[in-house]
């Protein structure tokens, strides 16, 4: 059962008698988690809790979150409470309605995150800074209008919110040098992002029958997670396709998710490709937990991003035993690491050669898959989890040591 934001204010602030010294009251934004249609943040976000749930049963924890559809993703514990903040547009939320929660709650820190935060959080505030794309330069005719006005808040938030936190939680070496380069002083940490325990190869026929059903997925097909953000490089994927079409050496149709019709037909038209629309499948949205069967049913995964901060879904597939594409720049390389096969993303030229060699050598992706489920040892949900938990109470620590010598 969730509270409303009146709900919570008589908790309990006593020390329960297990090890760990006082009790801190910790505050994370989670502001998209019962949408229903949840994508990377929302997801980090999600593991991060629940795995903190999992090894943290003496903090007391309040998950502050928007009502939304899908509220059963998370159940609240002994020291686990899920505050409901309704109302508003999300500047709103995050600037007013926010704030006022955490400060009811008497949290002893906040922890934004999504990379942006109040600029009065009414407590010490820790950000997850995943990116600053949105501080590079903007091309406002790319991507949806939802994706234009999301980085033109971002770019107004993030540069005043970063020099008022104790902490700058970042996903990737990569990323940590983007943001000392741009926000010099941060003081930054670089915690890796996992992969859910859910993403395994799948190895039940008929579960993987019913998903190939469900979904109409064709018998050799490669698994491409597509959205309007230009940054995913969907133009140069269908450019490689069709030089591989018009070669006669396109042996896999391409599988999309969440990507609408109207948006796909637009492109292709632009890029004079009409013809490749019968290689291509469009399913939908995928819900998370059944993701790792298309990752299995897939014989390549192609993620030839132009720039990510991270790239959770390297790890998905690899994890899921698929061999993947994916780029040379920014973060892919540090995630990846020699476990994948790795391409300009700026030539399609290269993504189409990096295709032809995959899909006609079983062996070749047979090796990948293997360095792939090396490779995602390496990252762990519950290593995430803990490393944020040592920051938590090293800012708190730091705080009351700092009142202590005011007093």
């Amino acid at each position: 059962m969730t509270m409303q934001t009146t709900d919570y204010l008589d908790i309990s602030t006593k020390p329960t008698g297990q090890p760990g010294g006082a009790r801190l009251r910790i505050g994370i934004e989670a502001q998209r988690l019962f949408r229903p249609h949840k994508h990377g943040m929302d997801i980090v976000a999600l593991e991060l809790v629940k795995n903190l749930q999992q090894l943290d049963q003496h903090n007391e924890y309040f998950i502050f979150v928007k009502p939304d559809e899908d509220n059963t993703v998370l159940q609240e514990t002994a020291n686990f409470h899920i505050v409901e903040v309704a109302g508003g547009p999300y500047p709103l939320w995050e600037q007013v309605l926010l704030p006022r929660a955490a400060r009811r709650a008497k949290v002893d820190l906040l922890h934004c995150t999504s990379n942006t935060a109040p600029l009065k959080a009414g407590a010490p505030l820790v950000i997850t800074l995943h990116d600053i794309i949105y501080l590079e330069p903007l091309d406002l005719r790319r991507g949806s209008w939802y994706q234009r006005i999301g980085n033109l808040y971002r770019r107004w938030n993030v540069p005043k919110v970063v020099p008022q936190s104790r902490r700058i939680l970042t996903v990737s070496a990569f990323e940590q040098a983007r943001i000392e380069q741009r926000l010099p002083g941060s003081p930054l940490q670089v915690v890796y992002n996992g992969v859910g325990e859910q993403f395994r190869p799948i190895t039940d026929g008929a579960a993987l029958a019913a998903a190939q059903a469900q979904y109409g997925l064709p018998e050799r097909f490669m698994f491409f997670l597509a959205n309007t953000d230009p940054k995913k490089n969907l133009r140069g994927v269908l450019q490689a396709l069709a030089q591989l079409k018009q070669q006669g050496q396109l042996a896999c149709k391409l599988v999309m998710l969440d990507y609408k019709e109207s948006a796909l037909s637009a492109i292709l038209q632009e890029l004079n490709a009409p013809e490749l629309r019968a290689d291509i499948l469009l399913c939908g949205y995928v819900p998370n937990h059944q993701l790792p069967l298309i990752y299995s049913l897939a014989e390549i995964f192609l993620y030839p991003s132009l720039r990510e901060s991270f790239g959770i879904p390297i790890l998905e597939a690899m994890a899921c035993g698929t061999p993947v594409i994916t780029s040379t720049t920014s973060s892919m390389p540090e995630v990846a690491g020699d476990a994948a096969l790795l391409i300009d993303p700026t030539k399609p030229e290269a993504i189409a050669a990096a295709i032809r060699q995959l899909q006609n050598n079983p062996a070749e992706r047979a090796m990948l898959a293997a360095k792939g489920l090396e490779r995602v040892k390496h990252f762990s949900w519950r290593e995430t989890a803990h490393q944020v938990l040592q920051v938590y109470k090293q800012v708190v620590n730091n705080e009351r040591v700092a009142a202590t010598r005011t007093a």
